[in-house]
């Protein structure tokens, strides 16, 4: 693959389009909304310094252009990520409009956080060549990409996107079955249904936790999986203790109270300046600039206990 075009520029899209870029693709970035594009070329500086700080050297001719439309995007790409909200109407028609404008060997993928890829496949011409690249974020940080395929995705897809990240120096993880959330979210969102309760019940507060969690079992995870963490504890010890614990967990299948006030009242977290805290503009530049550079130490550390 030589050419990429990345379609959608929240979160997510900056991190991507300038990661590829240093692995020397030429990537042709676009969105919507020209404040998106604003904010994405701002932030490219700040992306290739975080990507500076991990040594990760730049390759010949990868490059980072801002399309004047879909159709100048996707032009004689070899891969399209979609990157746009979470929402299947929404993906449906921009596939639809990309359906228009790519060749019939054009690879197309989704960044979709959840949504089972075998529901989005449907509204291309050509579901075979189409699959699920789930990249965490931060993207240009995180080294960990799904790769999901749906029920119609060839097996040669889903190699070329596993090839694709492998030569960037990434870490494909392949997930055998197409479940809603695929494997990183699932986990995730099981923990935030925990977290949320026991604040909600007042068994503790939101700073309490986190020092609990960061400093906690998210400090032995950064070493250790889960299912290795089995193995060190004792697999007796697990039976032993989820036999009575496992009937005290979270079941909930709604969402909490405390997060659905707080989305009624647009108190969305970073982006609206309040959400389980409070933040300042100056804050939250700094938790940002903070947060992306302990995450460059901690990915360091694993590389260096992985031996790169």
């Amino acid at each position: 693959m030589k050419h990429i075009a990345v379609i959608g520029l929240g979160t997510m899209g900056p991190g991507i389009a300038q990661r590829l870029a240093r692995g020397g693709l030429a990537v042709s970035a676009f969105d919507t909304e020209t404040a998106q594009i604003d904010k994405a070329k701002a932030a490219l500086p700040l992306i290739n310094g975080v990507l500076d700080k991990l040594g990760i050297v730049p390759k010949p001719g990868g490059e980072v252009r801002f399309a004047t439309s879909l159709a100048d995007a996707v032009k004689d790409a070899d891969l399209v990520i979609e990157n746009v909200p979470e929402r299947i109407e929404v993906k449906a028609e921009v596939y639809r409009a990309i359906d228009r404008l790519i060749g019939a060997d054009t690879l197309v993928v989704s960044d979709t956080s959840g949504i089972p890829i075998g529901k989005l496949q449907e509204h291309l011409s050509n579901p075979e060549r189409f699959c699920g690249m789930h990249w965490s974020n931060p993207p240009h940080i995180i080294p960990m990409i799904e790769v999901i395929s749906g029920a119609k995705t060839a097996p040669e897809t889903a190699k070329a996107i596993v090839d694709l990240i492998e030569s960037l120096g990434l870490l494909p993880v392949v997930i055998n079955k197409d479940v809603a959330g695929f494997v990183e979210n699932r986990i995730l969102y099981a923990l935030l249904r925990e977290a949320i309760d026991l604040v909600e019940e007042g068994v503790i507060a939101p700073e309490a936790l986190d020092t609990c969690v960061s400093w906690g079992i998210g400090y032995k995870l950064s070493v250790i999986g889960p299912m290795a963490l089995l193995d060190v504890a004792g697999l007796d010890i697990y039976h032993s203790v989820a036999s009575f614990l496992n009937q005290e967990l979270s079941t909930r299948a709604d969402i909490a109270p405390f997060i659905s006030k707080r989305v009624q009242e647009k108190r969305l977290g970073l982006k609206t300046g309040s959400g389980v805290y409070a933040y300042t503009p100056e804050r939250g530049k700094e938790l940002a600039a903070e947060r992306a550079r302990k995450l460059v130490a901690v990915r360091r550390a694993l590389e260096e206990k992985d031996g790169k």
